[in-house]
Parts: structure tokens; C-alpha cells; sequence
């Protein structure tokens, strides 16, 4: 949790928040994620300066876990002075402790914020699902929360000024805001009408283009001109006979690999291009020959490609 100190911007965690989209892709099924369809309402999970700080903390805890449809855990939730946001002790349940930072007793608008990050460990820990070491790990966390439909709340919590800020989890505000437009571009939602944080606006914003930008890559068919002309100039040279595998690859800073089948640099019917899905970032492989509709496997989305 940022309190006050400099806040970290930009996407220097954005492959593993890709590869964390992937995995809840392939844990869950395109049909459990698409249960999540709806995500958490504020009015859900608001909290006054007028209720009762513990009953109003199991009261929003309650309701992030029925979002998360875990009817038998149980959270009990305290407060304690600690250097993180939250924490919450993942053992076998159906009881789970979480404590929060004794700055929520005065910051309590955003006790559904650091709930949410908890509720998503809980969630993930019962479905077995991780990533090794604790910051990938983490960032799944933040990831999936934000994907599941309950993320939004870490966002809006941030807030930035020349004499203070505050920041919840471990993405950065713009990395947030484009897991948040992967989430709203596959189920249709606006949420930007959620932030009650102008700050948070701004993040969810930059994000979305940075999103959108996923999807304006080549071989896309919606790829820019000058994607489009270099994509032409690396298949030009990945059909020439000492091209070899891997030709345009990933590490010449473009996201499409060319690999050659049957005669090496056999031309088009030879040819094979991979990219990653622009919704689950699944590989998907085709061959070069014009025009083609690919359908990923994974997440279901079908893609129109200029090959």
C-alpha cells in the first residue's frame, strides 16, 4: 500500500498480468468466467463514516464472498497497525482471518477495496490456482479480482496529490485500468461511471488505450499502416530460404512469429504465422495466405486476420 509515498506508473508488470488473464482463462472455463458477467455494485459494498466499523466490514467481506459464490467461507475481519493493506490467513477454511491496516478505521470507503484483493486470495487459493513467488503471485491476485469484477474497487482507491497519495495492490493505476478494459470489452460494462476517484479515471482511461492497442496489432486486420507494413516486410523475409525458425519473433520487439512448414520458405502454403489472442493472450497459430478468421480456443473470440 502507497501512503503517502511515490506512486509507480506505467505497465512494468504487464506480461504477468497477461499470462495471469491466460491462466484464469484456462482454470475457469469460458463459461465460469463468463458467470461474472456483473460486476460488484458500489451501492454493495459502500461504507459510511456513520456505521459501525466491524459490522460494516463483515457486512462488505459478506458480500465479496457471495460475489465470488463462496457460500461456506466465512471471513472474520479485525484490525491491527501493519506496514500492508491487508492480510489474510489461507488455511483450510471454511473460516479465513483477515486483517486489515488500522488506517481503514478512519479510511473506510476504501475497506472494500482491501477486501476485495483478500477475497480474491481466498477465491484462488480454493481453486488451487498460482503463480511462484510471492510478487507474480500477487499480482495474479490483483489481476483476477479485477477481471472477476470486483478489481475496480482497488483502483478507485487510488488517489494522488502534490501533498499526499494512496494506492491499494500490486498493479500500477494504468495496469488496472487495462485489465478493467480487457473486463469491460468482453462483457459490455462502462464501469467508469463507478470512480468516485478523478485520478483513478484517468489510470482506467490510459489503460483502455493500451488495450485497445492489443487488438490493432498485425496480423490483425484492424493493425495500423505502419503495423501492417512491417508485418509485409517480415513475412518477406521469413519466406526466404535461409530465414530460420522463429523469423519476426517476439524478440525484435513485434508480437508475431513466422514458421516455416513442409518445404523450408515454401511460400504462403508453407508458412505459418502465431500471435497472442488480444482478449486472453492464448497463442494462436494460422497460415499465411490472405484474409482469415481465426477462432481462439481458448476464450472463444474470433478474430478477423490479414495473414
Amino acid at each position: 500500500m502507497a501512503n503517502g509515498g511515490p506512486v509507480e506508473h506505467g505497465y512494468p508488470h504487464l506480461e504477468v498480468v497477461r499470462a495471469s488473464i491466460t491462466a484464469l482463462y484456462k482454470r475457469l472455463s469460458y463459461d465460469t468466467i463468463h458467470a461474472f458477467d456483473t460486476s460488484v455494485a458500489p451501492v454493495d459494498v459502500a461504507f459510511c463514516d456513520t456505521d459501525e466499523l466491524h459490522l460494516g466490514a463483515q457486512r462488505v467481506a459478506r458480500e465479496l464472498v457471495r460475489h465470488y459464490r463462496l457460500p461456506d467461507a466465512r471471513l472474520i475481519v479485525g484490525f491491527r497497525e501493519m506496514t500492508h493493506a491487508a492480510n489474510v490467513e489461507l488455511a483450510a477454511g471454511p473460516e479465513y482471518f483477515v486483517e486489515l491496516n488500522d488506517r481503514f478505521r478512519t479510511h473506510r470507503r476504501d475497506i472494500g477495496a482491501a477486501l476485495a484483493h483478500e477475497v480474491t486470495h481466498v477465491y484462488l487459493h480454493r481453486l488451487g490456482l498460482s503463480f511462484p513467488g510471492v510478487r507474480e503471485n500477487e499480482i495474479l491476485t490483483d489481476t483476477a479480482a479485477t477481471y472477476l469484477g470486483a478489481g475496480w474497487l482497488l483502483l478507485d482507491a487510488y488517489r494522488e496529490d502534490g501533498a499526499s497519495s494512496q494506492k491499494l495492490g500490486y498493479l500500477t493505476p494504468e495496469e488496472f485500468g487495462y485489465v478493467l478494459a480487457k473486463r469491460a470489452r468482453v462483457f459490455g460494462e462502462d464501469p467508469s461511471v463507478w470512480f468516485t476517484s478523478a485520478q483513478a479515471y484517468t489510470a482506467y482511461v490510459e489503460g483502455r488505450g493500451r488495450a485497445r492497442r492489443d487488438e490493432e496489432q498485425p496480423p490483425l486486420s484492424a493493425a495500423g499502416w505502419a503495423g501492417r507494413r512491417r508485418y509485409a516486410r517480415d513475412r518477406r523475409r521469413a519466406r526466404e530460404p535461409w530465414a530460420g525458425a522463429g523469423a519476426g519473433g517476439a524478440e525484435r520487439g513485434v508480437p508475431y512469429v513466422f514458421s516455416a512448414e513442409g518445404v523450408r520458405g515454401g511460400g504462403s502454403g508453407g508458412l505459418r504465422v502465431s500471435f497472442p489472442c488480444p482478449t486472453c493472450h492464448q497463442r494462436i497459430r494460422v497460415p499465411v495466405r490472405g484474409r482469415v478468421r481465426a477462432r481462439c480456443g481458448l476464450c472463444r473470440t474470433v478474430l478477423e486476420c490479414d495473414t
